[in-house]
């Protein structure tokens, strides 16, 4: 009679929670009860040794039950798969058009969206728009002064509202608009006009064609609907929550919650077009330094980190991390600053030539990078299998002997003995060094310092927080308003596109121009050649445009390069169907798992 009781309550359970409609399935689990009954009897017994007979209660097991109780539970609710990158670098923005920093740049395929994207071959494929415009199939005209953009139908930002013409238009005007103070106006200052003739159409006019049209522009999208209303009652984006915390997005995740020096968390679009992703969510965590984020890589607290110390290599992968690499044009290099503000010897082509000298740059890549890279002798060097490498130049090679002689032939001279030399007037060959507190760099600034010493010249070195050096000249970056001679960081042209507008002289900044960002000097031959090649259509004659920069930058040593510098990922063993691109580095996001 209890058995069938439970087995009734159990039904009844089971009915009441599907009539509720509750997610997880029942489960019932059976739970076998075994009741044990005694009998007390009486026994009569001789007791040994005596004539005596006594009786005796004995107690007995006479009867064994088993019962079958039902109990219904609710299954849990599965594992959310949620993935952990290491960062050592935190934004300064989710904004695309207000950062020049890589860490957060390529986050962008994450949250927010690009009419076109990059696969692991580095080609581009639509990715909101039908088809790539291009002379065969009539998106762009034979002159290269139009560009028209078909939208796909479907597609919609996180909070379903659809992504038109109209978003396109108003990042353009935003860009454009001169209370916003976004890190370039670059490329948008060269088109006339964006129109829209409809909701799924993009026009932009140019006055001039335009090269590298395809590798610059709509690196991101800003949402009309969230914005505008912010812009039309304060006259400006610059203060709009949305720039830090995007939380209407058009990319496979959408923002959720940032907490300054700690971390960043994306949760997946459930408005997404193209579907769900795999990952719930990806925590994006931030850690002090390369060596917090080994750590973290190989005790399988983090998934994915990227930029090891090459030294670390080793023993990352002998902790199971896997290592993987990707050609994304970029070269680990020092800018020279030969602005008005900096120092005499920066300005100075024979000081510049002489350092290129005096850096032993092999043996750099050899300690301090276990040999796995080389010097790079241009911005162009991951290019140069499509011939935008001058092949006039000759690299540099180590000769500290030789820049001791043309240093002294250029005028400065040693004359009071302490081992720094001084021009005529009696100045130092005092430069100024400045990079982030990157582990490597800051090594590479000490064995540079020595080297240069050798020869003369007192390298001063400082190294900042990457928010603080790779802010704007209105922040004050120390590289922006000229506070350092020499600048070491990793950077690329328009990859895969050669064009690179850091060196237009347009592009200096100041009180008038404060999101200019070449922060290194105004060189009309280099400038009109730069310009010459944003103009040039014909593939052969702007290969032969950059050459000539190639060999002009190098003879000047306006650039040295340290070592060539692809992007390395650390990729942990639980993550899987992991690519990168070179351009778009989280294009297949959507595909990545946890095992």
């Amino acid at each position: 009679m209890k058995s069938k009781t439970w087995k009734l309550l159990a039904l009844m359970v089971v009915l009441a929670v599907l009539a509720g409609c509750a997610t997880p399935t029942p489960e019932v689990i059976e739970k076998v009860i075994t009741k044990v009954v005694k009998e007390t009897v009486k026994e009569t017994v001789i007791v040994e040794g005596t004539p005596q007979v006594v009786e005796k209660e004995i107690t007995k097991v006479v009867e064994v039950e088993k019962e079958v109780e039902k109990v219904v539970t609710a299954t849990p609710e599965p594992l959310r798969k949620v993935t952990t990158f290491a960062w050592t670098q935190e934004p300064d923005t989710l904004n695309p058009y207000y950062t020049n920093m890589w860490f957060s740049s390529i986050l962008q395929q994450i949250y927010n969206c690009w009419p076109w994207e990059y696969d692991d071959q580095n080609t581009p494929f639509p990715h909101l728009l039908t088809e790539i415009p291009n002379m065969e199939n009539g998106g762009v005209t034979p002159d290269g002064l139009t560009i028209t953009m078909h939208l796909k139908d479907d597609i919609v930002w996180s909070d379903g509202t659809p992504i038109t013409s109209a978003d396109f238009v108003f990042t353009y005007d935003m860009i454009m608009d001169e209370a916003n103070i976004v890190s370039s106006q670059y490329p948008y200052n060269y088109l006339d006009s964006v129109e829209a003739p409809d909701e799924h159409t993009v026009v932009m006019n140019f006055a001039e064609p335009f090269a590298p049209w395809l590798s610059t522009f709509w690196r991101g999208l800003m949402p009309k609907h969230v914005l505008e209303p912010i812009y039309q009652a304060e006259g400006s984006i610059e203060e709009a929550e949305w720039n830090l915390a995007p939380t209407v997005g058009c990319g496979p995740f959408v923002f959720a919650e940032w907490e300054s020096g700690s971390f960043i968390r994306f949760v997946k679009n459930e408005n997404y077009w193209l579907g769900q992703p795999n990952l719930d969510e990806i925590f994006l965590q931030f850690v002090p330094d390369d060596a917090a984020q080994t750590a973290a890589l190989i005790a399988g607290d983090a998934d994915l980190g990227t930029f090891p110390p090459l030294s670390d290599v080793p023993i990352l992968q002998a902790g199971g991390v896997q290592i993987v690499t990707q050609n994304s044009g970029y070269n680990e290099g020092w800018f020279f600053n030969f602005r008005d503000m900096a120092s005499p010897g920066a300005k100075d082509v024979s000081v510049r030539q002489a350092i290129a000298m005096a850096l032993d740059r092999d043996a750099i890549n050899q300690d301090l990078l276990l040999g796995l890279t080389k010097p790079a002798n241009t911005l162009w060097d991951a290019m140069a299998a499509s011939g935008y490498v001058s092949p006039d130049i000759e690299p540099w090679t180590y000769d500290p002997e030789g820049a001791k002689a043309l240093l002294e032939e250029a005028g400065w001279i040693d004359t009071d003995g302490d081992g720094i030399r001084e021009d005529a007037e009696g100045n130092p060959l005092t430069l100024i060094h400045g990079t982030t507190i990157r582990g490597i760099r800051q090594d590479n600034q000490a064995v540079t310092q020595q080297m240069l010493r050798d020869v003369g010249i007192d390298l001063q070195i400082f190294s900042y927080d990457s928010d603080l050096f790779f802010a704007s000249y209105a922040d004050g970056s120390p590289a922006a308003i000229g506070d350092v001679d020499i600048m070491e960081w990793s950077d690329s042209p328009a990859f895969p596109d050669p064009d690179m507008n850091y060196w237009l002289c347009s592009e200096l900044p100041d009180d008038e121009n404060p999101w200019g960002y070449n922060y290194f000097g105004c060189d009309e031959t280099l400038d009109e050649l730069f310009q010459q090649q944003l103009v040039t259509i014909d593939p052969q004659a702007r290969a032969e445009i950059v050459q000539k920069i190639t060999k002009y930058m190098h003879d000047q040593v306006y650039w040295l390069g340290m070592w060539e510098d692809p992007d390395y990922w650390m990729v942990g063993e639980r993550l899987t169907g992991v690519k990168f691109s070179g351009v778009t580095p989280f294009y297949n996001i959507m595909e990545w798992d946890l095992q």
